[in-house]
């Protein structure tokens, strides 16, 4: 993610839990160096990490396929400049506690049998549509 982060121009990503941190074998391999540029911290409580960045103006948007989420090409930002983007386990996804804590939930439509794309993949595209739609803000 770190790679996709930077062709994507986050400020910042956040490891939460028991997520894999640099420096890591894994990690330098597949991020080509973006990892000792893109800005990141780790956190162990998503909940807590969440609520103060509310608190701090931040527009909380979950990836989830559940009863609440919209088409992900439906998500409207018209208000917002700050967004932080919020993807799940690669097996559980975004817990539904988590979920009722984010402003939007929003999901990638699947053409396939298959219901879900792996978490790198699935937060690649949330930030390509994301920052293209900040981007398209400021046109």
């Amino acid at each position: 993610m770190f790679r996709t982060a930077d062709a994507c121009g986050v400020d910042k990503l956040y490891l939460v839990g028991y997520t894999a941190t640099p420096p890591k074998p894994q990690i330098d391999k597949v991020a080509l160096g973006a990892e000792t540029w893109i800005p990141w911290e780790h956190k162990k409580n998503l909940k807590r990490l969440i609520t103060t960045l509310k608190k701090k103006g931040f527009f909380i948007v979950g990836l989830e396929k559940n009863e609440r989420s919209i088409d992900i090409s439906e998500l409207n930002l018209q208000t917002q400049k700050d967004v932080v983007l919020i993807v799940g386990n690669e097996v559980d996804g975004v817990e539904p506690e988590i979920s009722n804590l984010c402003d939007e939930v929003v999901h990638i439509p699947m053409y396939g049998k298959k219901e879900s794309f792996n978490v790198s993949v699935a937060a690649g595209i949330g930030m390509y549509s994301i920052k293209s739609k900040l981007q398209n803000l400021k046109s």
